[in-house]
């Protein structure tokens, strides 16, 4: 039993890497908040050839919001990144995840 467990794991990684969603592809995560989040807080960076910089945003946890800091990414060539955002929606805020765009 223990020998097919690797060559399973196996299988189920090489089987979920063929549907994997286009690179272009982006989601609304099903979080709607009755007040704004905070203003984004300022990160310096310096610049990192081949890294894009994906910038922190605020998280909504069930009862606050928190910091999720930024973070260096490899730079995809032919894509840009499209942070991560929270947009007013009548009396709510929704958040949008961030995503590489062509």
């Amino acid at each position: 039993m223990k020998s097919l467990i690797r060559p399973l794991m196996a299988l189920a990684i090489a089987c979920g890497a063929a549907f994997v969603e286009p690179a272009s592809a982006h989601a609304v995560v099903g979080v709607s908040v009755g007040f704004a989040p905070p203003p984004p807080r300022v990160e310096r960076v310096v610049v990192r050839p081949g890294y894009a910089w994906i910038p922190g945003y605020w998280r909504w946890n069930g009862v606050r919001y928190y910091w999720a800091g930024g973070y260096w990414a490899p730079a995809r060539a032919g894509y840009r990144y499209v942070p991560a955002r929270w947009v007013h929606y009548g009396p709510a805020w929704r958040f949008h995840v961030g995503y590489w765009r062509r």
